[in-house]
């Protein structure tokens, strides 16, 4: 008899620790304790960096600011559906995806073009399958998807004729009225050039 009380003394202390390891696992798993990390040395690629290098010469600080690795459901949501599990899909489609770089409005912050730096991955049938939605999705929002091919070097014109039908330059006109009641602002749109 005596056995069987230890036993069971024996069966119940192990549950509690069995118990208390699980319990300690479980908030290292939400922690993200239970994964190390490290940080990466840069934001962007090589490729990525010497094209924004280019873009910041052909861009006009005072008109346009280049943003770079934005996800598409910053700029992108789908529209409001009464069937949650539908809008919930739609947005896990585009969640996860990222825009290599985002051109904006400066003034606003506006989104004007979004741009795909196409480096060898994009040749992969999975990532022309990604390539294909993300140009259809730009296109139901009207956000310009530009696609530039990954290369060694640039020419500063090509680049600015690939940008010019995205990229509108406001010039900021003030229009003194007649009894001095204020000034009015004109926005007055034209292309880059």
């Amino acid at each position: 008899m005596e056995w069987m009380i230890l036993f069971v003394i024996l069966l119940f202390v192990l549950a509690i620790a069995a118990k208390k390891l699980n319990a300690g696992a479980g908030a290292a798993k939400e922690s993200g304790t239970d994964h190390r990390y490290r940080s990466r040395k840069t934001l962007f690629t090589a490729a990525e960096r010497s094209f924004l290098g280019v873009l910041d010469s052909v861009i006009d600080p005072g008109q346009h600011r280049i943003f770079g690795k934005v996800r598409v459901a910053d700029l992108i949501e789908p529209e409001p559906n009464r069937n949650r599990g539908q809008w919930k899909s739609a947005f896990n489609r585009i969640n996860a995806k990222h825009f290599d770089f985002v051109i904006c409005n400066a003034d606003d912050l506006t989104p004007l073009a979004a741009i795909e730096l196409d480096d060898a991955s994009h040749k992969q049938n999975k990532r022309q399958q990604r390539d294909e939605f993300l140009e259809k999705v730009c296109g139901q929002v009207g956000l310009p998807l530009v696609r530039v091919p990954a290369k060694r070097g640039y020419q500063l014109d090509e680049v600015k004729a690939a940008l010019a039908g995205v990229l509108v330059k406001t010039e900021k006109v003030v229009v003194g009225e007649k009894e001095n009641l204020g000034e009015v602002e004109v926005n007055i749109s034209g292309v880059i050039g």
